[in-house]
């Protein structure tokens, strides 16, 4: 669910004037009438498929429904599936150009977004796509039936009114530049599916939506098929031309790493997106790799890096001080990682936004202390100071060194070594479970786990599969865990759902530290509230000083690159990539298929 989330968030809110299309600070590329965008192919043929891992490590699917709380649903179907009224490209982080709706109207006073639907846009029931299925969606996503996060998302909307068959206009709490992106690229689905159950019960139901490719079964449990559908209605639209090529996707699921690369030699699919730097190093090569069956490349993409790091949850009393959480991370050491196990491949996590205009350097400038003085009181005096940065064992620092700073502010937190562990004043033993749902990435993890203990804290391993992880997670059942949050170009709204403090007390939410802190709230309502990209990067680059100085997690690594091995005869590639994408997204709805393709090949 969480995944889905991010991925809709990043595809889809996207912040215009103009009736084509719409951006959040004015910066249109593509004018009225245009006929694909720069990096599709507009006459890629049709036919042939395409079989992937998902990035994700569900173990089974239970459900078809990606938008409530309990089970897991099928990677792709958001993406293959569900349409919003506008959608956004790989190039502009902030506009959106019209999908479902072929025209868009911000009120002069920013209070409401007025669409008119396109009148072919149609279900794949071929029923046709109302206004009435319009504020059905909003109604049922906000509801207490659908998971927790979309009332967050949709929390400054006030109401979807149906104006005529066609046309549905939102009105918006206060006027806010980005709302239009956040309704225009909520999922619409028929107001048929489920047929009138309540809609947490609506599980086995094939969806009844707009998007280019169906269901050809309702059969649960691991791989999923979804087959182009021939009668596809925006097939034609600018914003789909050269997109979805494929008469079949397919996403397979294997329990482990093993098992996974084991299938991508044996032809048992054809794309995987690699995350271990070991495997990256050391298995892609041989015989299949020399012949040319299988190709490993590295693409270059212009995201920002993505978060991945330790979490704390700060519901639990130990890890509220935050002289706990910063002497834990003192504890991790990178460069050794890096040189021992990752072969050089990754760069170090600095802050909360890395490799982004968002990531905060040096002192705050003027316009960030603007932000920030009003706020002094619920600040931390040192995100006045340099911004911080993660610590480092490159000489003349090095890891004794780090420790016995941890070590300091333990004491200072009431943490002290005696019987054999660091205790606090009631004589109880710090110890840490840390939950993990990838077996294979313990080793990174033990080298943490012996340096926590030479200060005295026991770090145990708590592994269980991904569905027992995500319910554990959706319930805040945990101490420590890790997270990979994907980089974006336009943050916005979700950021409430993130790391908002109504979100830390709701169950399900995506603030799975627990952040609960004014200035924080203050803050991500400057980044919602931005008129111009300036002003965003400002607010962006102050939330960073302050997530990252007040620890709420501990920074680990990424890659700049997106590593993937993939079968290279099936396939012709675009010849444009895109400065802004999602690998999969991008393979599925930009390539095509070779068998009998008449057209020059661009790229392999």
């Amino acid at each position: 669910m969480r995944g889905l989330l991010f991925c809709v968030l990043w595809l889809l809110s996207l912040p215009g004037w103009a009736a084509h299309a719409y951006a959040q600070f004015g910066d249109i590329k593509y004018a009225p009438g245009f006929t694909h965008f720069s990096y599709v192919n507009p006459n890629a043929p049709k036919g042939g498929e395409i079989r992937l891992v998902p990035p994700t490590r569900p173990t089974n699917f239970d459900k078809f429904n990606p938008f409530t709380l309990k089970g897991t649903a099928p990677y792709g179907l958001g993406m293959l599936m569900f349409e919003s009224l506008l959608t956004g490209n790989s190039e502009e982080p902030t506009t959106a150009y019209g999908l479902l709706a072929e025209d868009v109207e911000v009120a002069a006073d920013g209070l409401s977004a007025t669409f008119r639907i396109n009148p072919k846009a149609k279900f794949n029931d071929g029923s046709p796509v109302l206004a009435a299925d319009v504020v059905h969606s909003y109604k049922t996503l906000i509801s207490k039936e659908a998971a927790p996060q979309f009332r967050t998302i949709y929390a400054e909307v006030k109401q979807a009114v149906v104006v005529s068959d066609r046309v549905v206009r939102f009105d918006f709490a206060s006027p806010n530049p980005e709302l239009p992106l956040v309704v225009g690229g909520m999922a619409v689905f028929s107001r048929a599916w489920g047929k009138g159950k309540p809609f947490d019960q609506v599980l086995t139901e094939l969806p009844i939506s707009s998007g280019p490719y169906k269901l050809p079964s309702g059969r649960l449990g691991r791989d999923i098929t979804y087959v182009r559908d021939t009668n596809y209605w925006g097939a034609d639209l600018p914003v789909r031309r050269g997109h979805y090529n494929f008469d079949r996707v397919t996403f397979k699921i294997y329990l482990d790493d093993t098992a996974r690369f084991e299938g991508l030699k044996a032809g048992e699919y054809d794309f995987m997106r690699e995350f271990t730097s070991r495997n990256w190093a050391r298995q892609y090569y041989g015989r299949v790799f020399e012949n040319g069956t299988l190709k490993k490349r590295a693409f270059k993409t212009g995201n920002p890096g993505d978060y991945q790091g330790f979490v704390f949850n700060l519901r639990k009393d130990k890890f509220k001080d935050v002289r706990v959480r910063q002497a834990i991370g003192l504890a991790y050491d990178f460069q050794w990682l890096n040189r021992q196990m990752f072969y050089g491949l990754y760069q170090r996590v600095e802050g909360w936004f890395p490799n982004s205009e968002f990531h905060a350097e040096g002192l705050p400038k003027a316009d960030e202390l603007a932000l920030m003085e009003p706020l002094r009181d619920k600040m931390r005096p040192e995100v006045f100071g340099p911004a911080f940065e993660s610590p480092t064992t490159v000489a003349p620092h090095s890891l004794r060194e780090n420790l016995r700073k941890a070590q300091a502010l333990l004491a200072e937190a009431g943490w002290t070594y005696r019987d054999g562990a660091l205790r606090n004043a009631k004589g109880e033993a710090f110890t840490i479970e840390l939950l993990n749902d990838q077996p294979s990435i313990i080793r990174v993890i033990a080298p943490l786990q012996a340096n926590l203990r030479k200060l005295g804290i026991q770090m145990n391993f708590r592994t269980v599969d991904f569905s027992l992880s995500q319910q554990r997670m959706d319930n805040f059942d945990f101490e420590m865990t890790t997270i990979r949050i994907p980089g974006t170009t336009a943050p916005g709204g979700e950021l409430f759902e993130r790391f908002g403090s109504k979100a830390a007390a709701t169950t399900g939410s995506s603030n799975i530290w627990g952040i609960a802190d004014p200035a924080v709230d203050a803050i991500v309502g400057k980044v919602v509230a931005a008129k111009t990209r300036p002003e965003l990067a400002t607010a962006m680059r102050v939330l960073d000083r302050l997530l990252s100085h007040n620890h709420y997690g501990i920074p680990q690594y990424y890659g700049s690159d997106f590593l993937i091995g993939y079968r290279p005869a099936p396939f012709v590639l675009p010849e444009v990539i895109p400065p802004y994408y999602d690998a999969h997204n991008w393979a599925v709805s930009t390539w095509w298929s070779s068998q009998g393709s008449q057209v020059p090949k661009a790229s392999q």
